[in-house]
């Protein structure tokens, strides 16, 4: 009896401990799920409540943006390059050029407006009676009335003078060609000046561009590395002197070309009324 007494004793404790361990993980799991349902009436009520609003009256800050300047812009080389430097004067050059084109282009335009003005005008010369009151009819300051008055002139003064041996034909007509030629010239007032800009601006530009270049590499020879804040102050400056010399010079060709054709239209006009005119006065039309 004592030795199953012995026996017995620990038998019987491994069993309870086996017992304990297959019991323990299902009540483990028994409290987490009794937990997970105690915490689902809470956040279902959480999820019903609305999200408050911000409270009326508060101002939101704004936030500021930073604006950093351009170091390699126009105004940083103009402000970093001194007043009497190599850049500046380009730059001063090229700016003469751009307002000198717009100037000639806008006065251009105007002169040959109030041409073009003075054609439509003149269709109604033919109408007068004579010659002298179709030129009065005409505005003062008129191309068509100047070659009116210098026909006019022409006939009147050909006889009991040094110019009588030239024939009247003659006479009137260089005389009224003279006129012609004198309103052709002030209308080409100032398209050298375009051609020239047109044809020259883009080198100019070019020097800039390549005497910035030239400073890149000398900092470079200096400083002894070719690092990007080295070299990209100068070669800025170069691009940026390469399109100033390009927006110069393509205005003042596309303002010649377009001057030249204009002035071509209206005085074709003024030539048809000179030779008109030059016939009437021939016929003896005063």
């Amino acid at each position: 009896m004592s030795l199953l007494n012995t026996i017995r004793a620990p038998f019987l404790a491994a069993v309870l401990a086996i017992a304990s361990l297959s019991v323990a993980p299902t009540d483990v799991l028994a409290q987490a799920a009794s937990a997970a349902d105690a915490a689902a009436p809470a956040a279902a009520s959480a999820a019903a409540e609305p999200v408050a609003a911000p409270p009326v009256g508060v101002v939101t800050p704004e936030v500021k943006k930073e604006e950093i300047e351009n170091p390699y812009g126009l105004k940083a080389m103009v402000q970093h390059a001194g007043l009497f430097s190599v850049t500046t004067i380009t730059l001063a050059i090229m700016i003469i050029m751009s307002v000198g084109s717009w100037y000639i282009i806008i006065v251009r335009l105007w002169e040959q407006s109030k041409l073009y003005k003075s054609a439509r005008e003149a269709a109604g010369f033919w109408s007068a009676g004579t010659v002298k009151k179709g030129a009065e009819s005409l505005a003062e300051r008129s191309a068509f009335r100047y070659v009116a008055e210098e026909g006019m002139k022409a006939a009147e003064h050909h006889e009991g003078t040094l110019v009588e041996q030239i024939d009247r034909h003659t006479w009137i007509g260089m005389s009224v060609q003279r006129a012609v030629d004198t309103i052709n010239s002030s209308q080409q007032n100032g398209l050298a000046f375009l051609a020239t800009v047109g044809s020259t601006a883009p080198f100019v530009g070019l020097f800039g561009t390549v005497w910035g270049i030239l400073q890149a590499l000398t900092q470079i020879g200096v400083s002894g590395q070719a690092s990007i804040d080295k070299v990209a102050g100068p070669v800025g400056e170069a691009l940026i002197m390469t399109a100033i010399g390009l927006a110069v010079a393509v205005p003042a060709v596309i303002g010649y070309n377009w001057l030249i054709r204009r002035n071509k239209l209206a005085m074709e006009q003024v030539r048809s009324f000179a030779g008109d005119l030059h016939n009437v006065l021939l016929a003896g039309k005063k």
